[in-house]
């Protein structure tokens, strides 16, 4: 039976959690993820957990911060002057969409709120944060 490695295009379902057991995202009860090994297009702490796995198995893969959406940075928190936003109303918690001065789209999450400004973080939601996976290999598509 082959085992995974790298270059070989694979399916798997997994379960990605917070180390306090919280979900933040799955496949249960949908699709599987298909990815190429090596190629970049996921964690790569999760692409070296697959490594060695035989279709049908099943594995934990635990990962620092760093090998995952990497450390949270302070200075990307800041604030923002509320009536820039004209009309919109943002709740603590929303994603926000917002442009850089190069055009370039930045995916911000609002964190506080008063009557002036807004507090946004344009971190990563997940860094910082070690991260779990529960993942079964579903099949080897491309070896």
């Amino acid at each position: 039976m082959s085992v995974v490695k790298q270059g070989d295009v694979i399916r798997i379902h997994f379960t990605g959690k917070l180390e306090d057991g919280t979900v933040f995202d799955s496949s249960d009860g949908g699709a599987s993820l298909e990815l190429k090994v090596g190629s970049g297009e996921f964690l790569a702490g999760l692409e070296q957990g697959v490594l060695g796995m035989k279709p049908g198995e099943q594995k934990t893969v635990r990962m620092n911060a760093e090998d995952a959406y990497g450390p949270h940075h302070p200075e990307r928190v800041f604030q923002w002057d509320r009536a820039r936003l004209g009309e919109m109303q943002p709740a603590v918690g929303q994603q926000l969409q917002l442009y850089r001065a190069d055009g370039a789209p930045v995916i911000v999450t609002v964190l506080g709120l008063t009557d002036t400004t807004v507090t946004m973080d344009c971190n990563h939601p997940l860094a910082g944060k070690n991260l779990v996976f529960d993942i079964t290999l579903e099949e080897i598509v491309q070896e």
